[in-house]
């Protein structure tokens, strides 16, 4: 009966602690699961889109499918229709929308030149009085002919069928042609160094000369002549304003700027046309006989200067080639007509207004003298000036975006570090990069506050645009020779390069008036492309990776010793390398270098971002383990890489087919997620050791592209990893290194121990000598009877003391 009592005793005890460990769990996994709502860590969602990406997708396929419609219909038109739709259905397409965007983005360089060409070859020829009939028409055939070739020829009717996917700009043509040879890098990289250079000063001298205008009001003329300072103010607001509404995207303000755009070539048309109608003369400098005449002529005060400041009339023609990926080809082709138009009749109403005014005693006094406000009465000035500043502050736009563009394809090139880049619109090439445009903003400011106004800019501007017409042109040249074309690579090298090495020479007249701070800005960006990319070839001659018979087997040694604790529960590596069946050995090294990093899994992670807008997709290479996955995750480039949250996601996956065993998270942990075991996420760096065999200019082509990855920000915050504390590993970049000499040991020290060895020897001499002396002593006082028996005595003692020595 006792023991039964005792028994119901132990029973209920066990009952007991079994409850109240029940109890104890369930506390714990209502902890674990309340941790999501202390931390809101961000988890993937159930669907592969979100609404507005559905919305988005749903109202793109109605539109194509009502142009589909649209363009059956006008198919069955005859031979007109049949063209437009092959037109619509090609690389060509035009759509209203974007020949508005188009209007906006691309011409807003080019659309501003006529503000201040024809004032630049007045105060070249040294005043109105001195620009007479000979003059004008001269100046006018070379401004027509050097829109028509550079800008339509050059760049609308040839560069622009030469695109990289839709891409244009140097950059996008170097990477057609760089299979040719290597020497091609070396124009790629100098001409798009100056093209960004140029690009700072553009928005200054645009916006600068328009606010200008203001002087020429009556109103506004005391004002400015109290505040010398008034103007270089406004331009500097308005600057910070246009770049501060650069993270919208272009196709919004596009869209705003393209109906602005119209206005504005069409109001320049009209003036032109308003000052033609008392002299047509003027167009009889469509002859080019006049232009070269007057180059040529003594009368020409400028001398070959001149072709400097007719440079100016073509400049934004660059950003044309480098825009058309933002708003397709046809949309250029299609406005450009208008454009040209509108710019022709512009340039000769202010030709027809010189005419009449040359002996006009009254104008000779006026400093700075700009024909095309004075060409307008008083009350249309207003007007003139408002678009004028809008026309610069879209001029600035056209150059903003091509450097954007620039920036990313230069960083696919590897001659630039890898940027964070946003998409803000739906199509790729409406990009948006913070670093790019937070040093062109500064650089901007930083130009106008130097040179204070436009006179003083306009001598640094221009120059460095040459040079990527040049190298343009010869990367031109080189894709027509190398696709059947070489009579016309020849034709064309011969044409454009003498041109434009005349706007070469005629520019460097301005190196000492402030073209020196353009060819600084482009020779400092140059030496960021050249070491970045000196770096990057380093660095990968040195990349090795491993085959899995080289890697698996000490991995699964590691991961089958339970001698070592894990360091955590999965190890997750982010990698440059897109390849699944391989592994690189900066990985294997991290794993294994010092303390062995044990895991219950490790994993390789790349990250792909692909041309389609909304991708998400991975795929995962397990070789044949449990504990071991190469990942390669595909985001769409207007996909936030929350890496952290897709590869929870990954986690569970694995998890559910069975190719990752179960890993439940015993305490709360940052990620929230009792699913999956803790991660730690490491990036790995390189670094040069100092045993290094490599050359002075490749030592310092690493350090300082070292020190520009420091400087354009840690990958930490691209992946999304900044709040999860990742580990960033330095390895050493293993170069062929110096063996150094070995080392000596010190004189002093050698010596003491030599000394010990000779008395330790001369010890043990003196002791066998005194013992065998001793030993004879002895057998001769012996009898031969008693020396024979000790003798043996001896002879067995000596050998039983020898076996003991021996064992």
């Amino acid at each position: 009966m006792a023991e039964s009592r005792q028994r119901e005793s132990s029973h209920t005890a066990n009952q007991s602690k079994q409850s109240q460990e029940q109890q104890a769990d369930e506390r714990m996994r209502e902890t674990l699961l309340k941790a999501d709502t202390f931390t809101n860590a961000p988890k993937v969602s159930r669907k592969t889109s979100t609404k507005e990406e559905r919305e988005v997708i749903a109202k793109q396929q109605e539109e194509e499918h009502k142009e589909a419609e649209k363009l059956a219909k006008t198919a069955t038109k005859g031979a007109i229709g049949r063209w437009w739709t092959r037109v619509q259905s090609g690389p060509n397409k035009v759509t209203f929308t974007m020949a508005v965007v188009a209007l906006g983005v691309v011409y807003g360089d080019i659309g501003t030149s006529p503000l201040y060409t024809m004032q630049t070859f007045l105060n070249g020829q040294g005043g109105i009085q001195n620009a007479d009939r000979e003059a004008i028409l001269g100046v006018l055939s070379l401004v027509f002919w050097s829109i028509t070739l550079i800008t339509t020829v050059k760049y609308v009717l040839i560069a622009m069928r030469i695109d990289n996917k839709g891409e244009g700009g140097i950059f996008a043509l170097y990477s057609l042609i760089r299979k040719y040879g290597g020497w091609l890098a070396i124009p790629a990289m100098l001409g798009g160094a100056a093209f960004l250079a140029d690009s700072v000063l553009t928005p200054a001298v645009s916006i600068s000369s328009a606010v200008e205008g203001l002087k020429t009001i009556p109103v506004f003329e005391p004002m400015f002549r109290e505040n010398a300072n008034l103007t270089m103010i406004i331009t500097a607001i308005i600057i910070l304003l246009l770049f501060s509404v650069q993270s919208r995207g272009t196709e919004s303000i596009g869209r705003v700027f393209g109906s602005i755009v119209m206005v504005w070539f069409g109001f320049l048309a009209v003036v032109g046309v308003f000052n033609l109608s008392n002299d047509w003369s003027v167009f009889a400098a469509l002859n080019p006989v006049y232009g070269i005449r007057f180059l040529f002529s003594p009368h020409n005060a400028a001398g070959i200067a001149l072709m400097g400041t007719v440079f100016l009339s073509t400049t934004g023609a660059e950003a044309l080639y480098s825009d058309m990926g933002h708003v397709g080809r046809g949309n250029i082709y299609f406005t450009w007509p208008f454009i040209k138009i509108a710019l022709v009749f512009n340039y000769f109403g202010q030709g027809a207004w010189m005419l009449r005014n040359q002996h006009n005693s009254a104008l000779e006094d006026v400093e700075s003298l700009n024909p095309f406000f004075q060409m307008m009465s008083p009350g249309v000035r207003y007007l003139a000036v408002a678009l004028s500043v809008t026309a610069g502050i879209i001029a600035s736009q056209a150059l903003i975006t091509g450097a954007f563009t620039m920036v990313a394809e230069a960083t696919g090139l590897n001659w630039m570090p890898h940027l964070q880049v946003r998409y803000p619109a739906r199509t790729r090439g409406q990009l948006y990069i913070p670093v790019v445009n937070g040093v062109l903003c500064v650089s901007t400011l930083a130009v106008l506050f130097l040179f204070r106004d436009s006179e003083h800019i306009s001598a640094a501007y221009g120059l460095a645009l040459t040079i990527t017409m040049i190298t343009t042109t010869v990367l031109l040249a080189v894709y027509m020779w190398y696709n059947r074309h070489k009579v016309g690579a020849i034709v064309f090298s011969i044409v454009f390069l003498s041109i434009q090495f005349m706007f070469f020479i005629a520019s460097m007249a301005k190196f000492l008036h402030g073209g020196w701070f353009t060819m600084l800005l482009t020779l400092m960006i140059l030496t960021i492309m050249v070491t970045w990319n000196d770096g990057t070839k380093i660095e990968r001659s040195q990349r090795r990776h491993m085959k899995r018979k080289d890697f698996l087997p000490a991995l699964e040694k590691l991961h089958g010793d339970f001698r070592i604790p894990y360091f955590a529960d999965n190890i997750v590596y982010l990698t440059s390398d897109s390849e699944m069946k391989r592994l690189d050995t900066d990985i294997f090294f991290s794993i294994f270098a010092d303390h062995p990093k044990r895991a219950r899994a490790w994993w390789a992670v790349s990250v792909q971002t692909t041309d389609e807008p909304c991708t998400r997709e991975y795929s995962v290479e397990n070789f044949g383990t449990d504990y071991l996955f190469r990942v390669k995750i595909k985001l769409g480039f207007k996909v936030s890489q929350s890496i952290p949250a897709y590869i929870h996601q990954i986690m569970h996956d694995l998890e559910h087919t069975g190719e990752l065993p179960q890993q439940k998270s015993q305490y709360p942990k940052l990620d929230a997620d009792p699913g999956v075991g803790t991660i730690k996420y490491v990036l790995i760096h390189k670094a040069l050791m100092p045993e290094s065999t490599i050359s002075e200019r490749g030592a310092l082509s690493l350090q300082m592209k070292y020190a520009i990855r420091h400087a354009a920000g840690s990958p930490v915050k691209w992946f999304g990893l900044a709040p999860y504390n990742p580990l960033i590993e330095v390895q050493p970049l293993f170069l062929s290194t110096r063996r150094p000499p070995r080392l000596k040991r010190e004189a002093n020290n050698l010596r003491q121990v030599e000394s010990n060895e000779d008395v330790l020897a001369l010890t043990k001499s003196s002791a066998k000598s005194a013992k065998a002396t001793k030993q004879s002593a002895a057998q001769a006082s012996e009898t031969k009877p008693a020396r024979n028996q000790k003798s043996a005595a001896s002879g067995s003692q000596q050998r039983q003391a020898n076996q003991r020595k021996n064992q």
